[in-house]
């Protein structure tokens, strides 16, 4: 029976996923366009290449869950972000700033990456589903606000984010982006109130 390194098997189970997760996560950022063999993950995780079997039947079951891990990682910033402002205005605004600072720190193109390399991971229910959550805060804050049609808004507002994240990975300023995107935001909460 191989050694394990945790106080249980569950917990060595799930300290060696997260070491292979993270290891995906490093090699992908590192070479986007280039997703890593089994064996350079395991390398990375300072694990045996038979050990990522226990965990992953192959390439793009692994990249599947690099995916999925992202999703939860990215809205939990989000979340953050949100709750720092105080009202719902601010929580929009903090929601649209929160996306456009991880598109800038790369993360968003890392997606990018993933979806061309393995459009696979992105075309099943449980991806949509992340997505869906990711936009929730959005659309309850948008509610709170006061915002009639709260989902189609945040369709809106998502739309805006797309694009100043198009702006970004083109080269455009993140902070000449997020000015231009509050700006826009802040005009049409001000037409709002006085239309």
């Amino acid at each position: 029976m191989p050694k394990i390194s945790a106080a249980t098997v569950a917990e060595h189970r799930a300290t060696q996923l997260r070491a292979l997760l993270d290891a995906a996560h490093a090699l992908l950022t590192e070479s986007p366009e280039r997703p890593p063999s089994l064996g350079e993950v395991a390398a990375r995780a300072g694990l045996a290449r038979s050990s990522v079997y226990h965990y992953f039947r192959s390439r793009e079951d692994l990249l599947r869950a690099v995916v999925e891990d992202m999703f939860p990682r990215w809205n939990a910033k989000v979340i953050a972000a949100m709750d720092e402002a105080g009202d719902p205005a601010g929580r929009v605004l903090a929601y649209v700033d929160a996306n456009l600072r991880l598109v800038a720190e790369g993360e968003h193109a890392l997606v990018g990456a993933l979806a061309t390399v393995t459009p696979q991971a992105f075309t099943d229910e449980r991806m949509q589903t992340l997505h869906r959550e990711l936009v929730l805060p959005l659309v309850e804050a948008l509610r709170e606000h006061g915002t009639t049609h709260p989902e189609l808004a945040a369709e809106l507002v998502g739309a805006v984010v797309h694009k100043g994240t198009e702006l970004i990975e083109s080269g455009r300023n993140l902070e000449e982006v997020r000015r231009a995107v509050r700006d826009l935001l802040e005009l049409i909460d001000v037409s709002r109130e006085t239309g």
